[in-house]
């Protein structure tokens, strides 16, 4: 692997991030009724940090692959959507819209696996958690909306 590319695709992963740094959950989302299976809050930030470890290598590892094309736009739609979800979620609160968009990062990271898969298993084995805790997340999402739709709080 590339360390200099796992470098730049790193940054980019820190740039996704640092949404979760400008809007943070706060006494809005305390307030909010939440599924009981709903991790507690340490839990987001070690997550995310394994996660972008783990993006960027898999991205590092198919850059340079031929007929990566369909790969890395992939990549891009889903790191779109994963810089999208939070300041929707937790910055307007709006908990549908954020579901529409977590829905279509579900899909890009799905896409994004299938194609990493096929130029190197590795790369595409290391967004499985990704995948997973994407799935977490969009259950989580789906819940809380359920759980909080006829309050008073924007949905």
């Amino acid at each position: 692997m590339d360390w200099m590319l796992f470098l730049i695709f790193l940054v980019g992963c820190g740039a996704a991030a640092t949404t979760g740094a400008m809007f943070q959950p706060g006494q809005w989302y305390d307030a909010l009724a939440k599924p009981r299976w709903t991790p507690p809050d340490w839990v987001f930030p070690v997550t995310w940090t394994v996660l972008y470890l783990c993006i960027a290598a898999a991205a590092a590892r198919v850059v340079v692959l031929d007929g990566n094309a369909y790969a890395m736009a992939f990549f891009a739609v889903q790191l779109a959507f994963n810089v999208l979800w939070t300041p929707i979620f937790f910055g307007l609160h709006r908990m549908k819209a954020a579901l529409l968009v977590i829905v279509l990062l579900w899909a890009s990271v799905a896409a994004t696996l299938w194609h990493f898969w096929q130029l190197d298993w590795i790369a595409g084995l290391l967004f499985v958690p990704y995948l997973i805790w994407v799935s977490i997340a969009t259950a989580l999402n789906f819940e809380v909306w359920r759980l909080n739709r006829h309050n008073a709080l924007r949905t």
